[in-house]
């Protein structure tokens, strides 16, 4: 009878160690998964990197595609329209800068007027034809203000 007991004791016991563990796993996996779900990583951290990858690879693409000649105006437009756009009374105020900063608006336009456009005018400008053609097509409708 004694040996039946001590029997059913470790079976027990034995039964409870997994359950233990079981339940240490199975918590343990659910924490992992609510606090760095799928989801937010996907929509996250893997979207941002990945779209800053093909921007990145889109404005190499553009700067590579250019000639020998304009690359070098580039470099001569790029020198005077930092030091324009970097000078005291150009800079734009913002809070917390009491000097200003860097007008990146004076630059983009001083790089067009010169005929050497940066990639981010570039792309607003072609933004802004296929906004004039859709709206000639009828697709877009022209607000009303």
């Amino acid at each position: 009878m004694a040996n039946v007991i001590l029997t059913l004791k470790e079976r027990d016991i034995m039964q409870i160690h997994r359950a233990k563990t079981r339940l240490l796993l199975l918590t343990g996996f659910i924490l992992l998964l609510t606090g760095c779900s799928i989801s937010d990583w996907y929509n996250g951290y893997y979207v941002e990197r990945a779209s800053i990858i093909k921007e990145q690879k889109r404005s190499a693409a553009y700067y590579d595609a250019e000639s020998p000649e304009i690359k070098e105006l580039r470099k001569k437009n790029d020198v005077y329209c930092r030091e324009l756009a970097s000078k005291p009374e150009n800079r734009v105020a913002r809070k917390g800068y009491e000097n200003g900063v860097f007008n990146s608006a004076m630059y983009d336009g001083c790089m067009e007027k010169r005929g050497t456009p940066t990639f981010n005018t570039y792309e607003s400008r072609q933004a802004e034809k296929r906004r004039e053609e859709r709206r000639a097509l009828g697709e877009i409708v022209p607000e009303f203000r």
